[in-house]
């Protein structure tokens, strides 16, 4: 299991200097980085992150709203493995029908991102947890309607304030899980409360082993109210201390 950094944390630096900001990552001791929207700087980005010895094994796009062929060949020429859709907005996790039809249409996206050689996942919020459909969380209903080589990234925060035990729902969705996001703190929507991993309400150690097939963990702040740069590599900084003293 590796450690990456989802680039929405950084997304006004970004903004302002895509370069120096991913340099700066690199510095903290990032290897890998999660990029967003990403076809847009896909030239730009590619060459900071070569510069820097950076990878990206894993995008968001929004695969359901936008041009996929378009999506995909952004991804691979990053080197990006697997693409994950980041958000179906919490109307449309309301009943089953709804549910299925998400299912069905990123089945479909996975058929696409085959041609590519790129594996297709989708990342939650908290209102698939919130929502109950045949007695299980919404997540859960739309787990079982993917075909097999589709993936999910579970952000363990957005479990929590949806109302579930993040370790416990990361061993009921098993080896579906192949990626999931890191963030801590208070357990509230208001995402300027979020702190560095290990200084909030998430068990980080134990969700991080909770998830049987993981292959990154990736580090996120939806937002932050001191230095993002800084919460990074406090989070970073905890998590490698996690896993040493795991290993010893």
């Amino acid at each position: 299991m590796s450690y990456s950094v989802q680039l929405y944390s950084v997304r006004k630096p970004l903004e302002e200097d895509l370069p120096g900001t991913i340099a700066k990552l690199a510095e903290i001791g990032f290897t890998q980085v999660e990029p967003y929207n990403f076809v847009a700087t896909a030239t730009q980005l590619g060459e900071a992150l070569r510069t820097n010895q950076l990878t990206a094994p894993s995008g968001h796009a929004p695969l359901l709203s936008q041009d996929q062929d378009a999506i995909f060949a952004a991804a691979k020429a990053l080197g990006i493995g697997t693409v994950i859709d980041p958000y179906v907005p919490a109307e449309q996790w309301q009943n089953a029908e709804d549910v299925q039809a998400i299912a069905a249409k990123l089945n479909q996206a996975a058929k696409k991102g085959a041609e590519y050689g790129i594996r297709v996942g989708y990342h939650n919020h908290a209102w698939e947890l919130e929502s109950r459909i045949d007695g299980q969380t919404a997540l859960e209903y739309f787990a079982g309607l993917l075909d097999p080589e589709l993936v999910l990234e579970v952000d363990t925060y957005w479990v929590s304030v949806g109302g579930q035990d993040p370790v416990e729902l990361l061993a009921r969705l098993g080896d579906r899980v192949k990626l999931i996001h890191i963030k801590d703190g208070p357990l509230t929507t208001d995402t300027k409360a979020q702190l560095p991993a290990g200084q909030g309400k998430v068990a980080v150690r134990e969700v991080i082993g909770a998830a049987a097939s993981l292959e990154i963990g990736v580090v996120e702040f939806d937002d932050y109210a001191g230095d993002i740069f800084d919460g990074l590599a406090q989070s970073l900084a905890f998590l490698t201390g996690a896993e040493a003293e795991a290993k010893a």
